[in-house]
């Protein structure tokens, strides 16, 4: 009994985690979206906003529903609080990114620094003949081969944030910023003979 409630514990955790984690990165990849005036980042916003209410969702069922006693489940109000602001972090970062999905002018002082700025992003899916397959961050050294900063991973339906020890898969789809010049060192580095599918 103690074995499985301390599974359900961990259970709980785990999808809180999952969905601060997601939240945070968000709100990177939405002020991103607006100093870059990304349609792609935003639009990876709004997905990600999707997936955060059914994170969301499980979360809150997973924690109200399992048995734990008044007095141990006492701990959870805080978590499903949290989980609370998280979402609203969330819906947030889809509030800015909805300001470069309908167009709306920036205001001037953005426009000035979006003219200025010579960064772009760009999104490139590692494939099988790709350097990058299995290698961690910090041993891609992408930034360094290419001039561009990895933003997102985008692994099957999640978007991860980056972290150096994190190791690239085959599939995974990077999105990344930088200057305009290294696009296409960077588009070779993950897919060098041929292109995914990136939708």
């Amino acid at each position: 009994m103690m074995e499985h409630k301390r599974e359900v514990f961990e259970e709980i955790v785990t999808r809180f985690v999952e969905l601060k984690n997601t939240s945070e990165l968000m709100i990177d990849l939405a002020y991103s979206s607006l100093m870059l005036n990304s349609k792609d980042l935003a639009e990876e916003v709004e997905r990600l906003e999707e997936n955060v209410d059914k994170l969301h969702t499980d979360f809150e069922l997973l924690a109200l529903t399992s048995d734990f006693k008044k007095e141990e489940a006492s701990g959870f109000l805080g978590l499903i609080r949290l989980g609370v602001a998280t979402e609203r972090i969330a819906d947030a970062a889809a509030e800015m990114a909805e300001v470069v999905l309908r167009g709306i002018e920036p205001h001037p002082v953005l426009k000035l620094a979006i003219r200025e700025a010579e960064e772009t992003v760009t999104q490139a899916c590692v494939t099988s003949d790709s350097q990058l397959v299995d290698k961690t961050l910090k041993e891609a050294r992408v930034p360094e081969e290419t001039g561009m900063w990895i933003l997102a991973i985008r692994r099957g339906n999640k978007s991860l944030r980056p972290k150096p020890g994190m190791k690239i898969q085959l599939g995974d789809v990077l999105l990344a910023s930088g200057y305009a010049e290294g696009v296409e060192d960077f588009q070779k580095l993950a897919s060098p003979a041929h292109q995914c599918d990136l939708e």
